[in-house]
């Protein structure tokens, strides 16, 4: 019954709606080849490279996605100048390069390049599918992300997903789990918070998003969740949390046919028990 009421969905994104590890990974490694393969490279530079396998990549994008949480979370919108997830991402991949003594590898003007990666990331394959099959049933889709607006823009576009809103936190000038960002997005739907429904992969999210009165739903992502398994607060989520999506299931697809079957909330999917 606490579905019963939502007219709109708002949606996390990196990570929810598009599978940003193996985008990213995937650039990281492939611009490392090209530099590899250039007869230029300076021979302790293409040493360094040759070290590096797949799997370094895959933690040099962890370390940068795990530098914008670490940003989003320690933002004050009382104290601090607002700097976008674009700048934040750009300066994170500078000083990981540095770090990792890769800071002779590309221009300034690579870097730029290579830091808008994150405008083009490949949706998770129910993506689309399911965001189209919500609009189909009436319900409004909206992103609720900390990405700034042209992030989203391009996301929404590189990937066909058909968001009916953009909502960032660039909007409200406070990154999620600032209040201000989930009460925001319901003022601009034109909704009270009980009738949205945060969707997100991220217990985290979904928990500040309940405590502005929003509806929670939670879809799982491949290693995308951050509590363990084993701690109390991820078993308690399971009485909070208004609709439970397990990874075997089909996504939002999955999601849109449970919202659009009339007896739904007597076949709630087994991970939610």
């Amino acid at each position: 019954m606490a579905l019963s009421r939502v007219k709109a969905l708002t949606f996390d994104v990196f990570g929810t709606v598009v599978d940003w590890r193996t985008s990213v990974t995937e650039e990281l490694a492939l611009r490392a080849h090209r530099k590899r393969a250039a007869a230029d490279l300076p021979p302790p530079l293409r040493s360094s490279l040759e070290r590096l396998a797949h799997e370094d990549w895959a933690r040099f994008a962890q370390a940068w996605r795990d530098s914008y949480g670490a940003f989003t979370r320690s933002f004050d919108p009382s104290r601090d100048a607002w700097k976008t997830v674009d700048e934040h991402y750009g300066d994170s991949l500078a000083n990981l390069l540095r770090v990792w003594g890769l800071d002779a590898l590309y221009t300034d003007a690579e870097v730029e390049s290579l830091s808008l990666v994150w405008h083009r990331l490949r949706p998770w394959p129910d993506a689309a599918d399911g965001l189209s099959a919500l609009a189909d049933g009436g319900l409004t889709t909206a992103t609720l992300s900390n990405g700034n607006v042209a992030l989203l823009r391009d996301l929404d576009e590189f990937g066909s997903l058909g968001f009916h809103r953009l909502l960032s936190a660039e909007t409200f000038r406070a990154y999620k789990p600032n209040p201000a960002t989930y009460l925001g997005a319901a003022r601009e739907l034109g909704l009270e918070p009980s009738e949205v429904a945060m969707v997100a992969a991220h217990l985290g999210d979904l928990q500040a998003a309940r405590s502005c009165g929003l509806r929670t739903i939670y879809v799982e992502r491949p290693r995308e969740e951050a509590w363990s398994k084993d701690d109390d607060k991820y078993q308690q989520a399971r009485e909070w949390v208004d609709l439970w999506i397990p990874e075997q299931e089909d996504g939002f697809v999955s999601l849109a046919r449970r919202l659009q079957d009339p007896g739904w909330k007597n076949t709630i999917s087994p991970g939610a028990a």
